[in-house]
């Protein structure tokens, strides 16, 4: 309880500071930075060693890009049906497709199943959806957007440099190995300042505001993120017959709620900024109660 706690009053501080301005306007972008640079790399180096060597670390990547790949299709089926203009078709393509499987997806995760979850959620966050997001959402930019091109060389030194995901490549090397107490009470107390400042992060950046044009594209957009999205994760999982802890924390992060930095790049780009921003913020805020009944239905049926 006192995990939903933190993560409903961070929410809600953050968006009460970025509309009455009390933090100074770069505040959401000083510390996503912190995060990605100190609080997630110090998490993938506490967390991924400890996991035992198996199969069961490929599950995360694959039911992730089944995840993504389903839903990709989804959004330019109905974007075809509906006539939608690239600009609308964009950015759903970004933010109903790509979740926040690390800013969301870490603090609610461990809060239905622990700390044992981290590792997988990891995994899941920087082979899927950050990976999706270097390559997948650069094409989508370079295709719907008037003013970008895709540069291959750039997605890949953008794959290769960035922190959490260096720190995952490392992590995977020492995997079975233990850390020294002072190195893990370090990585742990870094770890530790995730979920405040990345829910800040966060709510500073939360837009409600929704002009009528833009409503069917929004539930469109929530529809596939929140319910078909797991629901294909589930579908799949239960195929392969698979009743696995691991299998479990996959589907509940396949719920998360659309990824922030998704819509900032739809808007940089100018996607229909609007409509990706009220993705997000409502998004945000449902995530909590519809991972709540995916967990139940996972809990109920796998």
């Amino acid at each position: 309880m006192s995990n939903f706690l933190l993560i409903f009053l961070s929410l809600l501080l953050g968006y009460l500071f970025g509309k009455y301005k009390i933090f100074p306007k770069e505040s959401a972008l000083i510390l996503n930075k912190f995060v990605i640079y100190i609080s997630l790399p110090a998490m993938v180096l506490l967390q991924v060693p400890k996991l035992t060597p198996s199969s069961d670390i490929l599950l995360p990547i694959f039911i992730a890009w089944i995840v993504i790949g389903v839903s990709a299709t989804a959004v330019f089926t109905i974007a075809k049906i509906f006539h939608y203009p690239k600009s609308i078709t964009g950015a759903l393509l970004l933010v109903a497709v790509l979740g926040n499987t690390s800013f969301l997806g870490i603090p609610i995760v461990q809060s239905y199943y622990g700390q044992d979850a981290l590792g997988y959620v990891v995994v899941y966050d920087q082979f899927g959806s950050f990976l999706a997001l270097a390559t997948y959402g650069s094409v989508v930019v370079a295709l719907y957007s008037k003013k970008s091109s895709l540069n291959a060389k750039d997605i890949i030194k953008k794959i290769i440099l960035f922190p959490p995901f260096l720190s995952l490549i490392i992590a995977l090397l020492l995997i079975g190995r233990e850390f020294p107490s002072s190195i893990e009470s370090t990585l742990q107390n870094l770890a530790l300042t995730i979920i405040p400042l990345a829910l800040v992060a966060v709510g500073l950046q939360l837009k409600f505001k929704l002009p009528k044009p833009y409503i069917k594209p929004f539930i469109i957009a929530l529809s596939i993120k929140l319910i078909l999205a797991p629901l294909v994760a589930f579908i799949v999982i239960k195929a392969l017959q698979i009743d696995s802890f691991v299998a479990q924390v996959v589907i509940l992060e396949s719920a998360m709620g659309p990824m922030v930095t998704a819509a900032a790049i739809a808007s940089a780009a100018n996607l229909s900024p609007r409509l990706s921003s009220a993705v997000v913020g409502y998004g945000s805020i449902f995530t909590i109660a519809t991972t709540a009944f995916w967990y139940v239905a996972i809990s109920s049926f796998l």
